[in-house]
């Protein structure tokens, strides 16, 4: 039965944790409950500013530009163009490559065009196209309808003298659905043509010049993950476009390395929250620069696919959420947090390799099954307790119940066990001749009482009530946990029932002229105590060769007495008073059967 019992919890436990597992998996892996709060999660944990290389320059479009040319919207292509003049003044100090971050789309006056082109065509310039970009339905070269979720509707391009000795890139820039910017989209596709972006586009230039080896970004949807190298600011050296022009910053400055030249001011209507920082905007030049830099370095990050993540998800809940609830708490709170430590060591270990993981999956998976783990214990102890205190308070005093449930119903061993045991018998003499003399009401009523304080004395001396036979009563002592002094309380209940017995036939002889006699008998030994019966309909008692002795010493004792065994009295010693009667008492079954006959001092 104990090992019956241990399987069931055993397939109880997995099939719980198979579920719980599953559960965890579609909501955090299939329907992305915490998405938002795991990107969060993965700035924190992965974003953080590095040393800069020095091979990248800002030139703002800040407020001292602004005001010394006046507000943006005033300006003619001139400044620009001034400004590229001034980058290939001294042709032995100019930038490898410029990138300049504003789109210049239309004509304006011939004049401001021309120079700026002209001014253009002196160095290698990457200047910015912009697409509108939306999910549509396309068709494919072979005529298959497919969801394209970057379909270009429209494109914005430089005017055509500036596009012609330029090469483009776009900077369009798309943030997660929470509003960071953690992802930079490697190409668009206009009119059958890939055009790269502008961060993209100047660190291949750049490279091709320098002989430095890179690699195209491998993407998902089109898109790629951001590795930034430096917080807002992080790239900016006090450089205004104002300081270009004036002849401020020396060509040493920028020779042979890349220039980006944007916009850097508030209000122009050109900054982010990025994943570095989510307090503070991050403009669209810092953001190029970022990303520019990462592909330098080559400092890729690929992120994982979903399915192996929900896999090792699944896999993990389901191990932890099994030794939740194996175990105790205490080893189920250090599984708990070797696992939550465990899990974001790897996820770190693994980004640093290359590979962006979700950090916050199987922490809160695992927590959230920790938490859910202790519920069901709690539930499953309270449901446990009802169950024994419902099968005990039959049986047993109070204090005895309160004590099973204080030692834990493992303890119980349920279904069977051998122990020693004092087992006593009780029985009315001269009853069945009572009852058929008597009307049935009385004999109710006689026998109720008599119950009753023959109960009250078990429970009172800590036994387990067995059964009423009739008559006739069974109780134990030493299960269904042990005791102390088990004999001597199944002695003492004995006494306290031959004393209860006369002063209920005090009552009785008064009330409907009946007297009560009632013989005891008292055995010690083994036995098998347990749940015993059929599946629905089972009953906590004894069985066994002492049981059996215990019933037959009853059977022969006269009105009023106690009969006990030798292992009673063993046990007792000095404490109990008795008179051996030796074999004299014939026992059913029993040869040379020591009795005694207890002293009761009324």
């Amino acid at each position: 039965m104990i090992g019956l019992l241990k399987k069931n919890k055993l397939a109880r436990s997995l099939a719980i944790s198979l579920a719980g597992a599953v559960l965890v998996t579609a909501i955090i892996g299939y329907f992305g409950l915490l998405d938002k709060l795991d990107g969060l999660a993965q700035d924190a944990l992965y974003q953080q500013p590095n040393a800069l290389s020095g091979e990248i320059i800002m030139i703002c479009i800040d407020d001292k530009a602004l005001e010394q040319f006046g507000p943006y919207n005033t300006w003619d292509r001139t400044i620009m163009a001034r400004a590229l003049e001034k980058l290939s003044e001294d042709p032995a100090h100019v930038p490898a490559v410029v990138a300049i971050d504003t789109i210049y789309t239309g004509q304006t006056t011939e004049e401001a065009d021309k120079r700026l082109a002209d001014a253009a065509s002196k160095l290698d310039v990457v200047t910015a196209s912009f697409a509108q970009i939306g999910s549509q339905v396309v068709e494919d070269e072979n005529g298959n309808m497919y969801y394209d979720r970057n379909a270009v509707s429209g494109y914005s391009l430089p005017y055509e003298e500036l596009r012609d000795v330029t090469t483009q890139g776009h900077v369009n820039a798309v943030c997660d659905p929470d509003g960071i910017l953690r992802h930079a989209l490697l190409s668009i596709d206009v009119s059958s043509e890939k055009v790269y972006s502008m961060a993209y586009t100047t660190a291949k230039k750049y490279a091709e010049k320098t002989g430095l080896d890179i690699t195209e970004p491998e993407t998902t949807g089109g898109y790629y993950y951001v590795s930034y190298s430096a917080l807002p600011e992080g790239f900016y050296d006090g450089y205004s476009l104002a300081d270009l022009i004036n002849g401020d910053i020396p060509s040493d400055a920028f020779e042979d390395r890349i220039v980006l030249i944007g916009p850097y001011a508030v209000g122009l209507q050109d900054e982010y929250f990025t994943a570095i920082d989510h307090s503070r905007h991050m403009y669209g030049m810092e953001y190029q620069a970022n990303v520019i830099q990462m592909i330098l370095d080559g400092n890729y990050k690929s992120e994982l696919a979903k399915f192996p993540q929900q896999l090792v998800l699944f896999i993990i809940s389901f191990l932890a959420f099994f030794a939740f609830l194996m175990t105790d708490f205490r080893i189920s709170s250090v599984v708990m947090a070797g696992v939550i430590a465990l899990s974001l060591g790897a996820t770190y270990a693994m980004y640093s390799s290359g590979i962006v993981m979700h950090p916050l999956w199987i922490l809160v998976g695992v927590f959230a099954l920790y938490l859910v783990s202790i519920v069901i214990r709690y539930l499953y102890s309270a449901l446990e307790k009802q169950r024994v205190t419902r099968t005990f308070e039959r049986y047993v005093a109070p204090e005895i119940v309160a004590e099973i449930l204080k030692e834990g119903t493992e303890n119980l061993s349920l279904g069977g066990k051998l122990c020693n045991i004092a087992v006593l018998f009780v029985d009315v003499r001269g009853f069945t001749t009572m009852s058929e003399r008597l009307d049935p009401e009385k004999v109710v009523y006689i026998l109720n009482r008599y119950l009753t304080m023959a109960s009250s004395c078990v429970e009172q001396n800590m036994g387990t009530l067995d059964k009423f036979v009739g008559d006739a009563m069974m109780a134990f002592w030493g299960a269904p946990i042990p005791q102390d002094d088990a004999v001597y309380n199944a002695v003492k209940t004995a006494m306290d029932i031959v004393d209860g017995a006369a002063r209920v036939s005090l009552e009785l002889k008064d009330e409907i002229g009946e007297e009560l006699r009632v013989g005891v008998g008292v055995h010690y030994g083994p036995a098998v105590v347990g749940n015993m019966g059929a599946e629905r309909h089972m009953d906590y008692t004894a069985i066994g060769d002492t049981v059996n002795t215990a019933a037959r010493l009853e059977a022969n004792a006269p009105a009023g007495t106690v009969y006990i065994s030798r292992s009673v009295a063993d046990v007792l010693g000095d404490r109990i008073s008795y008179e051996s009667l030796g074999n004299t008492v014939p026992l059913k079954g029993k040869s040379d059967f020591e009795v005694l006959k207890l002293n009761i001092q009324s």
